[in-house]
């Protein structure tokens, strides 16, 4: 393997890790000796801090890590700062919804409702602090209860939870019947 396409993929490597990883796998991975491995490694680091670029090449014992370097924390603070952005798909609201109006829930009896999986949406919700646990069911297996925080009833502009509005019969029909066709597209798949 050429030089330039060793540093790349030593690159891709340690950006896709995260954290430090030992000189001899990458040694391993670009298929040359320790030595070169480290000369290439060394020539990295050089130009990183010659260049005028955000991320350096830090060097343990005998592993190596791509990390930010310490002149470009305040600009890390300032996005860690700012608020992220929720997106709710239509997959996660509705989850959201059944969460709201039939707490404390399980996973189980939410799928029942939706007729598929949730996973993706419930942890969605959870990251973004519109639902927490509430406790476990008393029943075989243990399973968690689902319930909305005050983060959902501040982002949907609601004091209590009686002041969601009402479902009617026919919302709910139609709620069945969009979960209905997704689960047959999903076998259709």
């Amino acid at each position: 393997m050429d030089k330039v396409k060793a540093e790349a993929v030593i690159e891709a490597v340690l950006f896709t890790m995260g954290d430090s990883v030992e000189i001899s796998r990458l040694a391993d991975v670009i298929e040359e000796d320790i030595k070169t491995t480290k000369n290439i490694l060394s020539e990295m680091a050089e130009r990183y801090e010659q260049e005028d670029r955000g991320i350096a090449l830090t060097q343990f014992d005998n592993a190596v890590q791509l990390c930010t370097k310490s002149d470009m924390y305040e600009y890390l603070i300032k996005i860690a700062k700012s608020p992220r952005k929720m997106t709710l798909t239509d997959t996660v609201l509705e989850t959201l919804s059944i969460i709201a109006y039939k707490q404390p829930v399980t996973r189980i009896e939410i799928e029942k409702v939706r007729g598929v999986s949730c996973d993706h949406a419930i942890n969605k919700l959870l990251e973004y602090d519109l639902i927490t646990e509430l406790g476990r069911l008393d029943a075989p297996g243990r399973p968690l209860l689902f319930g909305t925080t005050e983060q959902f009833l501040r982002c949907f502009g609601v004091k209590s939870l009686e002041e969601l509005p009402e479902l009617n019969p026919v919302q709910i029909e139609e709620f069945k019947q969009q979960a209905e066709a997704e689960v047959q597209m999903q076998l259709d798949i």
